[in-house]
């Protein structure tokens, strides 16, 4: 068993709110500096920079994290989940799901962003033409059904934010929803997480959020873990095998 930092909540500029520069290879090589060995990329409500973060953790060796493959999903309630998986497979199958559901506008550059998908290399591949900051009609239960039968884990993301977030979209986590975290946000507190989770016995991450790269691994969750991956940090986030949650921390002079 080994201490990892993890940061599972990372955007890229695929992000229509992030910045230009924060490509997936700048975002694993950012992670890798500050000695984090766990990361997941969770754009808004789309994978598909997560291939070329995973090419460019290859080329970086063994100094490199694992990097999960992630999206941030903008449910029919206007809350934001994590749904985190170790297979690109799985996770660009709840993409599909995902994109059948989103709201039919395109984006708006202008207004939104652009919505950059790079390689490996930081070259432009295309720009994605959807609306990705918008919601989906997808009913949060949905979500996390469809990413359980995909091996995934489901994470409420920034419940101490009083908007998209479950606790501030429905005033509560609905306790009959199969969750297997919480994040609170860098903003926030983790030791006053039970303000939020409002008796619901549930693991708390923080995580970063970062949109630019300043801001990766501004905030982490600290795990034991055998190795840094999904089946790990499953086990943790359940507290069985010796795995579990050792505490979180936050980077001097992170936003």
């Amino acid at each position: 068993m080994r201490a990892v930092r993890a940061d599972l909540h990372l955007h890229t500029c695929l992000s229509p709110c992030g910045d230009f520069d924060v490509t997936p290879a700048a975002v694993v090589g950012r992670a890798a500096e500050l000695g984090l060995g766990l990361i997941a990329i969770c754009d808004h409500n789309s994978a598909e920079n997560v291939a070329a973060a995973l090419v460019a953790a290859r080329r970086l060796g063994p100094s490199a994290p694992h990097v999960l493959a992630g999206l941030e999903v903008t449910t029919a309630e206007e809350a934001h989940v994590l749904t985190l998986f170790d297979d690109l497979k799985a996770a660009l199958t709840m993409q599909a799901m995902v994109f059948d559901h989103l709201q039919k506008e395109p984006n708006d550059p202008d207004i939104f962003g652009m919505q950059i998908v790079a390689n490996a290399d930081d070259e432009v591949e295309y720009f994605n033409p959807r609306l990705l900051i918008g919601a989906t009609d997808l009913a949060v239960s949905e979500v996390a059904r469809r990413t359980h039968e995909l091996g995934g884990l489901l994470v409420a993301a920034h419940i101490d934010r009083p908007s998209y977030s479950l606790v501030g979209q429905l005033g509560l986590i609905p306790p009959d929803l199969p969750l297997d975290a919480v994040e609170i946000s860098r903003a926030g507190d983790p030791a006053q997480a039970d303000r939020w989770l409002m008796g619901a016995r549930l693991p708390v991450l923080t995580s970063s959020d970062a949109h630019f790269l300043r801001d990766v691994g501004a905030a982490w969750t600290e795990l034991e873990l055998a190795r840094p991956c999904l089946a790990e940090l499953a086990l943790a986030l359940a507290g069985q095998g010796g795995r579990r949650v050792l505490g979180h921390g936050r980077r001097e002079g992170g936003a």
